[in-house]
């Protein structure tokens, strides 16, 4: 028998990257301590947290040690209490002198411990002294981590500070960012346009990071943010001990879109800004601003890219950004501010008509969008209005691709006429990353790079995500292509932002809004618990033939969990992610629903690719048990940022291996279905051999809970699809624009199923007849020789459109004998029809809870300017009579 002395390589590497030897090294230390000493006492079980490291391993030959150091109980002290004491601090006089008489016995046993088994004690011994000395620096570091200042300006110990217009919080902002601006010089002006921003150290000003990711929990892309390190006012990071390593990981947006629950939206966003926040608060951030919501429509069912958004539908999708920027900046529920400042500033991006990053050599580059007016003023604009007018969002970011012909960063009637002049934004534009670059170098729109910067700040963008402005600048100013009030516009919108996240009125841990928000609000009981409430609410439930589900917890039940996604973490999580809080895989969860029962697994595939599937290996385990639960789907390898999809199939013989699975089955399977993108599981859904279909998209850390919930029925699904799911001989077609795609669906907007049934009914409505009052501007709409009069929205006042708001009250029973969730959902359709316009569409939804046979009345406003309105070829909104 040997006794191991681990070194965990992983920690050691994580030592040298971060320059704190000792720090680290007092870690490592501590886990070859208690690896030796639960080994010495026959304990199998490793230390949890070392499970997942490599260990370099140096052996001792102890052959007989262990039953020695049972009939040893002093040496039993030595080792394990001894370790327990000094890992807790307690290094007492009786505990040493107790050491000390351990060690004088040693003299006088030599005959039962071997010179190796000495050794080994006296190394161990040693290694626990160098433990507590180690323990206690690290203890030390982290009291100061704790310390470690968040970035600001204006620090009120800085004599300079109460001289200067721009310290001043009892003054407007605008003024106090005219007065930083005047002061700065030309070269420190340019510097300034980048989304690394530099310190200028004359006036006390620390670097600043604008490009912070937050797409469904802090995530560990972008340059802000850091979950091994903290910041230095010069925006070094320092890595090595630090206070929060993980944040809560939410489902991404596809899925959670699909709860229609305003309220989820708000509190995920909330729960994020919170820890955001926290995380600044102890020096791990350099900056506040965080590029999410995505709100571009997800037409196009190929785009790597849709799983970030809410979906295809422009009242869902604003409705969705509305919410998760009023959480996000701290704002409350109805959107109201809460505080002087900003929890943290959200950016509705990518600004606008993008849905392609990389499709058979055509790049989101070099993609130009032909959009109509009319689909632009249906489709694409409704999310980014609703996010800047009442989600009153300080950040727009303008995409890569040109809308016809035109740049989106160098677009003057988006920037400028659209977002700041009718829009009223009161924020900051920033380019995606490189974007600014491309319109020289690739699209050939700008014919010299100071043509490229001149473009876009004659647009109204504000600052570059890269390096290309700031550098181009100064000549472009030379040249006469720009003005410096062009460069003073731009930094006035930029510091405006700092300010009102209140990085100006000195340590933002005085707030006393957001100044207490730490540690202990990441990864918190309350917000973990809320991931699990959003996974469970937005799993959707497509098939459940002869209500297979949900399965039964019966212990004489065997099961088998089979596919690709049953045993992967990273699939949970979808792109822009972090380190969650917690892992377990759905398999995990499964087994850990059934306790004692035999559950029985196989990956199917040697990956979501799935070139070539283990057939007989799977239907040989798949013949031997009660239950088959499969899991299938994607992964970031299949959709991501930079790779769109070929088609809407299973990837490789993902199919085959269903329906081989399905015919061996005793009874009917249940599918499982990860995915961002919609795939077309038509066959699927039409083999009566596979009894129960779930759509879980990427759900998150909690997700493979959620999903053992509805799947023994701890949970009733009742979430619906927001896009839908497309079959696949839609890839014929062209992708040189952005078309009103042909479609055969699999699945409808809105579909989903639940373990109760409901009803509804129209309990009442305001008013049946409205009266706009005023003249009717009429176009003639051919319909049986018949003219049909037009209203123009932009022609009635505000009054009028309030006034003629009505009141729809639907009733809605829960039939079945189990409580869920249920979103209810309101649809208008239109009495004229053209091609180019919508048959229907949502006007309304709201999610209920609902006990077993309980009904309940849902009231639904209904204003007509918005609801009734759709625009015409020339993209104004006008109501049909």
């Amino acid at each position: 028998m040997k006794y191991a002395i681990s070194l965990h390589f992983a920690s050691l590497i994580y030592s040298l990257s971060c320059g704190v030897g000792v720090v680290c090294f007092g870690s490592v230390l501590f886990d070859i301590a208690v690896t030796v000493s639960n080994e010495i006492h026959g304990k199998t079980e490793i230390v949890t947290s070392l499970k997942r490291h490599v260990p370099l391993t140096w052996h001792f030959p102890t052959k007989n040690l262990a039953s020695k150091i049972d009939e040893i109980d002093w040496a039993r002290k030595l080792t394990l209490d001894s370790l327990r004491l000094n890992a807790s601090g307690d290094n007492s006089d009786d505990d040493a002198e107790c050491r000390r008489r351990h060690l004088r016995r040693l003299k006088y046993d030599g005959d039962l411990l071997s010179k190796t088994d000495m050794n080994l004690i006296r190394t161990l011994t040693a290694m626990k002294l160098i433990t507590l000395l180690c323990l206690l620096y690290t203890l030390l570091a982290r009291v100061d981590s704790a310390g470690s200042p968040p970035l600001f300006a204006c620090n009120p110990s800085d004599p300079d500070t109460k001289s200067y217009a721009f310290c001043n919080p009892q003054l407007p902002i605008n003024q106090r960012a005219e007065d930083i601006v005047i002061r700065l010089s030309l070269d420190e002006k340019v510097a300034q346009l980048t989304n690394s921003a530099p310190p200028i150290p004359r006036l006390g000003v620390p670097a600043y990071e604008w490009w912070s990711e937050s797409l469904h929990g802090v995530s560990r892309h972008g340059r802000g943010f850091r979950f091994n390190a903290t910041v230095d006012a010069n925006g070094t990071f320092h890595y090595g001990t630090v206070d929060v390593t993980a944040a809560t990981m939410f489902p991404q947006i596809i899925l959670t879109a699909s709860s229609f629950d305003r309220q989820l939206w708000y509190r995920i966003a909330r729960a994020i800004g919170t820890e955001a926040r926290a995380m600044y608060n102890v020096g791990q951030g350099k900056g506040l601003t965080f590029w999410a919501p995505n709100l571009n429509i997800f037409r196009d069912p190929r785009w790597g890219r849709g799983q970030e958004t809410p979906g295809e539908d422009p009242y869902l999708t604003s409705a969705y950004g509305v919410f998760y920027v009023r959480g996000l900046q701290g704002y409350t529920f109805r959107g109201t501010k809460s505080s002087e400042h900003l929890q943290t500033s959200a950016c509705c991006k990518h600004f606008t008509a993008h849905d392609l990053d990389n499709w058979h050599g055509m790049t989101r580059y070099m993609f130009d969008a032909k959009v109509t007016k009319q689909d632009m003023a249906d489709t694409f604009q409704p999310p980014f209005e609703s996010c800047v007018k009442q989600g009153h969002a300080s950040s727009i970011m303008c995409a890569y691709n040109r809308v016809n012909g035109i740049p989106s960063c160098a677009h003057y009637d988006f920037l400028t006429g659209t977002a700041r002049e009718q829009w009223h934004f009161d924020g900051y534009i920033v380019s995606d990353c490189n974007a600014v670059p491309i319109i020289y170098q690739q699209q050939g729109y700008a014919k010299t790079p100071e043509d490229a910067v001149a473009a876009v700040l004659n647009a109204g963008m504000d600052v570059e995500c890269g390096s290309y402005t700031p550098k181009y600048s100064k000549s472009a100013l030379v040249q006469s292509k720009i003005t410096e009030q062009q460069i003073d516009r731009a930094l006035k919108n930029l510091f405006s932002v700092r300010m009102r996240l209140g990085l100006f009125d000195g340590d933002p841990r005085n707030d006393i809004s957001f100044g207490k928000i730490g540690p202990s609000q990441v990864c918190s009981d309350d917000h973990q618990n809320l991931a699990l409430e959003a996974a469970r609410n937005s799993i959707v439930l497509l098939k459940n033939a002869d209500n297979l589900l949900p399965l039964p917890k019966n212990s004489a039940s065997s099961f088998a969990v089979i596919g690709p996604n049953a045993n992967s973490l990273e699939v949970l999580l979808g792109n822009y992610e972090g380190f969650p809080c917690k892992t377990m895989t759905i398999l995990e969860a499964v087994q850990s629903c059934m306790k004692g029962v035999n559950v029985s697994y196989h990956p199917g595939c040697d990956s979501v690719e799935c070139s070539s599937a283990h057939i007989e290996e799977v239907v040989a385990i798949v013949k031997e048990v009660d239950y088959v639960i499969l899991v299938m789907g994607l992964d970031q390898t299949q959709e991501r940022e930079k790779l769109d999809r070929e088609d809407l199939v299973l990837p490789g013989e993902q199919q085959r291996l269903i329906s081989s699975v399905a015919e061996a089955s005793k009874r009917p399977v249940v599918l499982v279905v990860l995915c961002g993108g919609p795939v077309d599981i038509s066959l699927a859904r039409d083999n009566e051999k596979v009894g129960g279909i779930l759509w879980t998209g990427y759900p998150g850390e909690a997700g493979p809970l959620a999903l053992a919930d509805v799947i023994f029925g701890d949970h009733n699904p009742g979430a619906n699809d927001r896009y839908e799911n497309e079959i696949k001989q839609i890839f014929r077609l062209s992708r040189a624009d952005i078309p009103v795609l042909p479609r055969q669906t699999v699945f409808t907007f809105g579909y989903g199923l639940s373990y109760s049934t409901y009803s509804y009914k129209f309990a009442s409505v305001s008013r049946d007849k409205l009266s706009l009052e005023m003249t009717f501007y009429t176009n003639q709409l051919q319909n049986n020789s018949n003219i049909h009069r037009t209203i123009m929205v932009s022609n009635l006042r505000a009054k009028v459109c309030e006034k003629v708001k009505l009141s729809v009250a639907v009733r809605v029973k829960n039939n079945g004998a189990m409580a869920g969730r249920h979103p209810v959902l309101l649809f208008v359709g239109h009495g004229v029809q053209d091609d180019e316009t919508p048959m229907k569409q949502l006007a309304g939804f709201e999610s209920v809870n609902l006990n077993g046979g309980e009904t309940r009345e849902i009231e639904f406003i209904v204003s007509p300017c918005e609801h009734f309105s759709k625009a015409n070829k020339d993209g104004m909104m006008t109501i049909h009579e």
